[in-house]
């Protein structure tokens, strides 16, 4: 076998492999002696048909077979020999009218991965505490969540929660199919288009309302996306919030035995420390990420991207095939998709690099303190962490993802580091846009 290498650009690699005649031949030999005894052809006995018969019949199709299986078994030793890594799947051609059997393979390689940046990076690190109105604004939120709704018969306010039916035109055309009746619109909660709640405030039960809003321009229907629609709704019953006393009952239905006010203040201060520890962590990750990506370049291989890009699509190409659809048919271009591709591929590559050139290993204990953090969570915590180490692919997601935070770590630590007080909403807000 001759095996030679053609640098088309920076990552591109065109193979070619050399394979001499009488190995084609030798194996093509075997076949046709293979196929001899399990052929049927007519005017031979099972078995029996001579080797020139089949040869005269199944040349082409042998010479196929054989080829195909010798490039399966001498591309992979080609690339040893050449000390070359791939990514995705190659090109393969046959060369016609050579002597013996010729076939190049066309694929990219992974690029070099440089690090000399890394001590210039510039970090923000995020720096919070749990302060008291952090803590009662969550008692706010969990009294809230347990609401109840008493009718009223007084005009509507903020807070309120009002019944209506209602239909909606837009360019002439009604795209609410005629009328909907008994919706419910929590005034304040921003569940609806910008604009509608606030038109339902000063209302009285009885009371029908004609008004114009804009629909943004993001909306996710493009036929009413930026554009005007007028609203004609009717006000059927408004009503109150009532919020729940913190009481023994109240607190025992968050899962605090003794019903007291202070281990129901100190679970929740509990639990939002977690919440804080883990957002500060990954809102600091995310700055880690943002500096390399920013900062370190390298070349990205395209078929790195498209695998990539392929990734994304699953949860749409799921979505589509539910709804009985195509992805084609939902419209998704994969250009929407290719930046976010882009920085996955080559933060891949950095933190890959990172890891090996550093020799960082997964710190075992990391492993358990995560799992356990995470299962605290949970109402039976030790389920959840049998649950994880019960299962070697489910431990292998949690330790890569504990080597990731490693290398974020190694990072910070080569970094120039600043530190930012932010809030504790701060932190969840941008930990929720992630």
């Amino acid at each position: 076998m001759q095996v030679s290498v053609e640098k088309t650009s920076e990552l591109s690699r065109k193979m070619t492999v050399s394979l001499p005649e009488d190995m084609v031949q030798k194996k093509m030999e075997a076949r046709y002696k293979s196929l001899a005894r399990e052929v049927k052809i007519d005017g031979f006995r099972p078995g029996k048909v001579p080797v020139r018969v089949v040869k005269k019949m199944y040349s082409d199709r042998v010479r196929g077979e054989v080829t195909g299986d010798l490039i399966q078994s001498t591309y992979y030793k080609a690339l040893q020999e050449q000390e070359l890594v791939p990514v995705g799947n190659p090109q393969i051609s046959p060369i016609e009218d050579t002597t013996g059997f010729e076939y190049t393979a066309e694929f990219e390689v992974y690029p070099e991965v440089p690090l000399e940046g890394l001590s210039k990076l510039e970090i923000v690190r995020p720096v919070a505490t749990v302060e008291q109105a952090d803590q009662d604004a969550m008692v706010a939120k969990l009294r809230d969540q347990k609401k109840e709704w008493e009718v009223v018969e007084r005009i509507s306010e903020k807070g309120d929660r009002v019944t209506i039916h209602f239909s909606g035109v837009c360019e002439g055309e009604n795209f609410t199919d005629g009328k909907v009746e008994n919706f419910h619109v929590e005034i304040g909660a921003e569940n609806m288009i910008p604009g509608f709640e606030e038109e339902v405030i000063g209302l009285e039960a009885g009371a029908n309302k004609v008004f114009k809003i804009d629909f943004p321009k993001e909306y996710a229907k493009d036929e009413l996306a930026g554009k005007e629609a007028e609203f004609d709704i009717e006000v059927i019953k408004i009503e109150a919030p009532i919020l729940p006393e913190i009481n023994e009952d109240f607190i025992k239905n968050y899962g605090i035995k003794d019903g007291t006010i202070e281990s129901f203040n100190t679970d929740v201060k509990s639990n939002m420390e977690r919440e804080l520890a883990q957002g500060l962590k990954g809102v600091l990750k995310n700055s880690v990420m943002d500096a390399l990506y920013k900062n370190i370049q390298i070349t990205i291989p395209n078929a790195a991207v498209d695998q990539e890009i392929q990734n994304l699509m699953k949860p749409y190409e799921a979505n589509a095939k539910q709804q009985n659809m195509k992805l084609e048919d939902l419209d998704f271009p994969k250009e929407m998709f290719e930046e976010q591709a882009k920085r996955r591929v080559a933060l891949g590559l950095l933190l890959s690099e990172i890891i090996q050139k550093n020799e960082i290993k997964v710190d075992d204990n990391k492993v358990r303190t995560t799992i356990e953090d995470m299962a605290n969570s949970y109402e039976r915590p030790k389920e959840v962490i049998d649950w994880y180490f019960s299962d070697e692919t489910r431990l292998n997601e949690i330790k890569q993802m504990v080597l990731e935070d490693q290398a974020v770590d190694w990072i910070v630590n080569q970094a120039q580091v600043t530190e930012e007080n932010v809030s504790f909403d701060d932190v969840m807000e941008k930990q929720s846009k992630k």
